[in-house]
């Protein structure tokens, strides 16, 4: 994965893009590979996962993590439970790294799903509101 954001990355340098002043955003498995992105090191001024996977894999930390990171996640999330939620808490304090983590009740995974019985409206313009807000403050 982390191969692919990179390369993924190079091309927009390659194209102007002035990478290390934004924000990385992913839903679902995308805000998987978000924090995989936060723990690679590669600068950025935030990180933001929405109904994303939070486990650390073996080997890896938030040590060289550069920029905020910031969870929405569904307290009714069965694939993702809140021990995984609490587990990511605690690395990125012990690892020093500014985050914020939002639980929605009643949120199941894939929460932001428009159209599927999934959907929460509530958590999902919620948690938007919110990312905005953070881009404003990042950027």
């Amino acid at each position: 994965m982390r191969a692919l954001l990179n390369g993924a990355l190079e091309t927009a340098m390659e194209n102007g893009a002035n990478v290390h002043h934004g924000v990385a955003i992913g839903y679902c498995f995308g805000g998987t590979a978000v924090l995989e992105l936060a723990r690679s090191g590669f600068s950025l001024k935030g990180y933001v996962t929405f109904h994303g996977g939070l486990g650390t894999p073996q080997n890896q930390d938030y040590a060289k993590t550069t920029g905020a990171v910031l969870v929405f996640h569904g307290g009714a999330d069965k694939s993702i439970t809140m021990s995984d939620f609490a587990r990511l808490a605690d690395e990125l304090e012990q690892a020093g790294v500014k985050h914020e983590m939002t639980v929605y009740g009643d949120a199941p995974h894939a929460f932001t799903v428009f159209g599927s019985d999934r959907y929460r409206e509530e958590a999902d313009k919620k948690s938007w509101q919110r990312f905005t807000r953070f881009l404003e403050e990042s950027l």
